[in-house]
């Protein structure tokens, strides 16, 4: 599930992304809707109804039913930097899991070593 709390600017730009998605051929709605989720986190999915093209009027909709929420930037700064706080955390206890149990090479000590073995062959 994506966001559902946007700002004022970010509602344009999902409008007009709604815009060319609906106006565009079927390769080009699939890149809108990916620049939708990875820039924006936003997805369709969770506000639309199945088999329904989702639009401008309907991202409309959502937010006057109440399910998109618009808050100021200075909110949405804050809720942004705590979703990437929190993404690097989980990030870097999947990655000591994943060392632990062998799945995964700890590649910072491997290149640590490197610059280690490359600056003792200098030397010489």
């Amino acid at each position: 599930m994506g966001r559902n709390k946007f700002a004022q600017d970010e509602i344009k730009e999902i409008a007009k992304l709604l815009r060319l998605k609906n106006a565009g051929t079927r390769a080009k709605q699939k890149l809108v809707r990916h620049d939708l989720r990875t820039i924006y986190e936003f997805n369709i999915s969770d506000f639309n109804k199945p088999g329904k093209a989702f639009g401008e009027a309907d991202l409309q909709d959502a937010i006057d039913r109440g399910a998109i929420q618009i808050l100021d930037d200075a909110t949405i700064a804050d809720m942004k930097a705590k979703r990437a706080r929190d993404k690097a955390r989980d990030e870097a206890e999947r990655e000591r899991k994943a060392i632990e149990s062998g799945e995964m090479t700890d590649w910072k000590a491997s290149a640590k070593e490197w610059e280690e073995w490359e600056k003792s062959q200098g030397s010489k």
